[in-house]
């Protein structure tokens, strides 16, 4: 899929989805090309967020040096639990806020 058929898929459905949905609800994408595209004419809402706090989670996990999966999966358990509360906060208000 290329930004063009993306941002068409976008401009077909975003309406429909706004208007099933009503007013509270965000759209969220994550930073692959086509998702960051200027080609509908305004910036498009990405996951910037929840990728520096896997970032976060992945650096911390790294540091205690697992073994094994089950090592890596009590690891990411733990640090994903232990997240202060600030840090979602500031990572959720950096996000920028995209009406369409």
């Amino acid at each position: 899929m290329n930004a063009e058929f993306y941002v068409e898929i976008l401009r077909r459905h975003a309406p429909e989805m706004s208007q099933m949905l009503g007013d509270h609800w965000r759209f969220q994408q994550d930073n692959d090309p086509k998702h960051t595209s200027r080609l509908s004419g305004h910036p498009i809402a990405d996951l910037s967020p929840i990728e520096k706090l896997w970032s976060i989670i992945k650096n911390k996990v790294e540091k205690r040096m697992p073994k094994n999966l089950d090592d890596l999966e009590k690891f990411m358990v733990e640090e994903w639990q232990n997240i202060p509360n600030t840090v979602l906060i500031n990572l959720s208000k950096s996000m920028k806020r995209v009406n369409y």
